[in-house]
């Protein structure tokens, strides 16, 4: 895999002659890129949330909003929008050509030391930014990963599903970095391959083979909404598995999700962090708050083996539209149940 590259890993600028004065750390600047494709519910607060946030240390250069082929009015809200912000540009695609192409056209405009991709359907949290570039002051880091949490609520089992998705993400990534929703990187990638439909982990592939660290910023919060529905869970998870397989086969890249000892090391650790909490309550002579523990864990344990169980039939149609089906869906059609954060 060939990639156009800006710079290379130089040796930190701050080491020298023993005590010699050590000279200020510039803030970061980082270009924000948005890929929009019929957004028009979310990215008025997408942006308005990219106006708000509290930044150390780092300054947002610039918010260039990917608008590909949409029909719904996402270009008039980014329009409203870049005239009370000029940080704030459009880059129109009269058609649809995957996330990957809009990213391309993005990377040729960035201009930052450090680019920011957040998906079109986030929202960040007020010190996000804050805390996923201040890794970056390690010259040895990369790339970095904010944390997504849903906003489904986990009484229903579709929001249930989300919920322990994610959270299996971040269990996984504390211990084996795997970004998502959110990611930082250096300006050290010009391009990604266009026909991949995991464009996070096609940039960790590239910013790993230049020698550079990936660094998961666990503070760094980005909410997302998950699939209300069967179809459209199993429409999200499918192509994503999808793509993974490509990666693997194309960029020789392994994404730490689909490595069956990390999953199940990550299940063990959660599994046995509710038996330590039943023990403890146990040993504290709380029998009233134990049984209200296991009664919940009950129900909840329900949902994770249906959560299970679905994740696993997404996994195998995933494998089924790619080695049998030949499918590589780097464009795919959209989980509409996804764009309703609010």
């Amino acid at each position: 895999m060939r990639h156009a590259l800006l710079e290379e890993p130089e040796p930190d600028a701050r080491s020298g002659v023993s005590g010699a004065l050590q000279p200020a750390i510039p803030p970061v600047r980082c270009s924000v890129g948005i890929m929009a494709f019929n957004e028009a519910q979310n990215i008025g607060l997408l942006l308005d949330a990219l106006g708000k946030q509290q930044l150390d240390d780092a300054t947002i250069e610039e918010i260039v909003v990917v608008a590909s082929g949409c029909t719904d009015g996402t270009e008039d809200v980014v329009r409203w929008h870049a005239q009370h912000d000029s940080r704030i540009v459009l880059l129109t695609q009269e058609r649809r050509e995957g996330k990957a192409s809009a990213i391309n056209l993005f990377l040729r405009h960035a201009r930052g030391d450090v680019i920011v991709l957040e998906s079109a359907d986030t929202l960040p949290a007020p010190d996000t930014f804050s805390l996923l570039l201040a890794p970056f002051s390690d010259p040895t880091v990369g790339m970095t990963g904010a944390r997504p949490r849903p906003v489904d609520s986990r009484k229903t089992i579709m929001g249930y599903s989300s919920h322990f998705l994610w959270s299996m993400h971040h269990t996984l990534a504390l211990h084996t970095p795997k970004l998502g929703e959110l990611v930082a990187f250096r300006r050290i990638v010009g391009h990604i391959p266009t026909d991949t439909a995991v464009d996070e982990a096609a940039i960790e592939a590239a910013v790993t083979s230049l020698g550079y660290r990936i660094r998961y910023a666990a503070d760094a919060i980005v909410f997302n909404k998950g699939p209300e529905s069967l179809g459209d869970y199993l429409l999200q998870r499918r192509r994503i598995i999808a793509g993974h397989k490509h990666l693997a086969r194309t960029q020789h890249y392994t994404v730490a999700s689909t490595e069956a000892d990390l999953i199940l090391g990550t299940f063990a650790r959660k599994l046995w962090l509710h038996v330590r909490l039943a023990a403890r309550l146990l040993r504290r002579g709380q029998l009233s708050d134990l049984r209200r523990f296991l009664a919940r864990r009950v129900t909840w344990s329900l949902y994770v083996v249906t959560a299970m169980g679905i994740e696993s039939l997404a996994t195998m149609l995933g494998a089924y539209d790619y080695h049998v089906r030949r499918r590589n869906p780097y464009i795919w059609p959209i989980a509409a149940s996804t764009k309703r954060l609010r």
